[in-house]
């Protein structure tokens, strides 16, 4: 099997694998939200004005290029950067969801015969998000190269990390949204510190694979 494993990436921050905490990832943790499907004209449908300003934008992509819209930088992180067994990328590709724009594409390979994972860190920069019901984001699994249906999704203050499982993966750009009261361990929502993915070896119902993700922003 080809291996996905790239030291660093030109387009992260200088950051990559500046990720403090996975030493143990606890996936005990048996809450799990599905992605709602969305057919071919509910993703063409354009956002509303009104839609538009519920929204409170985390990342677009659309620059191209780190920092994310709350000036946050974001890259891949790594259990162990040195064994080429197991790894993470990413890139901007086009078009994004509503075919247009650009997207987020993650390539996890957790198929090692060491303990894996990896995945995306993303900086909240001590944001307050203590108003908002719902984070939400655009999510579609590659047919090609394949993809899990099932990962995990973290939010961290500044002492507590809250997971989250994804389930039920297609390879249609399909919309998630999880209850922020889902993320039980957050203590303080007014002074939040990073978004992260998760890919475990332990989880994951293919082992190596990609996603795309879009338009992670929270609702109210």
């Amino acid at each position: 099997m080809n291996k996905l494993f790239v030291a660093g990436l030109s387009v992260a921050v200088g950051m990559c694998f500046a990720v403090s905490g996975y030493a143990g990832v606890k996936v005990s943790d048996k809450k799990v939200v599905t992605v709602a499907k969305a057919d071919s004209k509910k993703v063409a449908k354009k956002t509303s004005s009104k839609e538009k300003a519920k929204l409170y934008m985390i990342a677009d992509f659309e620059s191209g290029m780190a920092p994310n819209n709350l000036g946050g930088g974001f890259g891949v992180w790594h259990k162990d950067p040195n064994d080429q067994t197991q790894g993470c990328t990413m890139e901007f590709v086009t078009p994004g969801h509503e075919n247009k724009g650009q997207a987020l594409k993650i390539a996890y390979d957790v198929d090692s015969p060491n303990p894996a994972y990896n995945g995306l860190w993303m900086k909240l920069e001590d944001q307050d998000f203590s108003q908002y019901k719902k984070v939400s984001f655009w999510l579609k699994g590659d047919g090609d190269a394949g993809y899990t249906n099932r990962f995990k999704v973290e939010f961290k203050d500044s002492s507590n990390t809250s997971p989250y499982y994804v389930e039920d993966v297609s390879d249609n750009w399909a919309l998630v949204e999880i209850p922020l009261t889902s993320f039980s361990r957050v203590a303080d929502w007014t002074k939040m510190k990073e978004f992260v993915i998760v890919f475990e070896d332990s989880q994951a119902t293919q082992k190596a694979g990609t996603i795309y993700i879009d338009d992670i922003a929270l609702t109210k």
